[in-house]
């Protein structure tokens, strides 16, 4: 871990800005449930993000727009019962702040009310503006995400790279400078050219958290399922497989049903 993490207590966005100011890299991934988030505690996660990733996922759905604000609460409640020390940063899912601030101000209320949780994330720019400020006038804290936003999947019609052209370049830039001046903590930038990254990182003072986006951000975020190789039908450039749970996890299931047809399982020691 670094410095600054290392010797701090709770994870706080405080601390979060001090390792941008340090240039110490953050690192943050997904958690949807008590088990999983507790070994992202058990090894010094700094953010634990409650994504509505869950979606697909856990869910089995093809985007992220069916889940509920009553699901996201659920798997936030679940992640917030097995940290101590990570930030826990939960998204609000499609529907819940988008055109309405007095929703989206009721929606990050009942998440951090119910989840004991640290923090909302938002996907947008300046057409939420609104409803990010008037989060933050009940003291909430909220992180932005910028570039590819999955929850405006049939706007777009693809998952292909965003801010390619100058002018929706430009327009990423001015977007990540409103957040930061709004008051946001800190913003998540999605599958964009790394130059790109970068120059937001730089005109910056808040942390930037990449996914796809390069290595001169202030720290990444991958989906937990999709590093450890659970999850196989999604492969895209930026994923890097720390492992491959998922053949880890079939062989042992074929060893347990065929244990239990040659009636080896249970044997003498294994029963009472």
């Amino acid at each position: 871990m670094s410095t600054i993490s290392k010797s701090a207590g709770k994870i706080t966005t405080h601390i979060l800005q001090k390792m941008k100011n340090n240039q110490e890299k953050i690192v943050m991934l997904t958690a949807y449930d008590y088990s999983m988030a507790r070994l992202l505690e058990m090894v010094g996660m700094e953010i634990i993000l409650v994504g509505d990733s869950a979606a697909n996922v856990m869910a089995g759905f093809k985007t992220t727009l069916p889940i509920t604000l009553d699901h996201m609460i659920y798997h936030a409640s679940s992640v917030v019962r097995a940290v101590e020390r990570a930030l826990v940063v939960v998204d609000l899912p499609f529907g819940t702040y988008q055109g309405d601030s007095k929703e989206a101000l009721h929606s990050a209320i009942r998440i951090m009310k119910e989840s004991g949780a640290d923090a909302v994330k938002l996907e947008g720019g300046k057409e939420i503006v609104e409803s990010i400020d008037r989060i933050l006038t009940a003291g909430i804290p909220v992180m932005g995400h910028l570039g590819l936003t999955p929850q405006s999947i049939n706007k777009f019609g693809t998952y292909a790279v965003r801010a390619i052209e100058e002018e929706e370049a430009n327009r990423l830039l001015e977007d990540a400078l409103l957040l930061e001046k709004t008051g946001c903590f800190g913003i998540v930038l999605e599958k964009i050219p790394a130059s790109l990254a970068a120059k937001v990182t730089k005109s910056l003072k808040i942390p930037i958290i990449g996914i796809g986006a390069g290595h001169d951000v202030d720290g990444q975020v991958l989906v937990l399922h999709d590093m450890l190789g659970i999850t196989q039908q999604f492969s895209p450039r930026f994923l890097r497989r720390y492992h491959n749970l998922s053949a880890e996890i079939t062989t042992a299931l074929e060893r347990y049903i065929h244990d239990v047809k040659s009636l080896d399982f249970p044997n003498d020691k294994e029963q009472y």
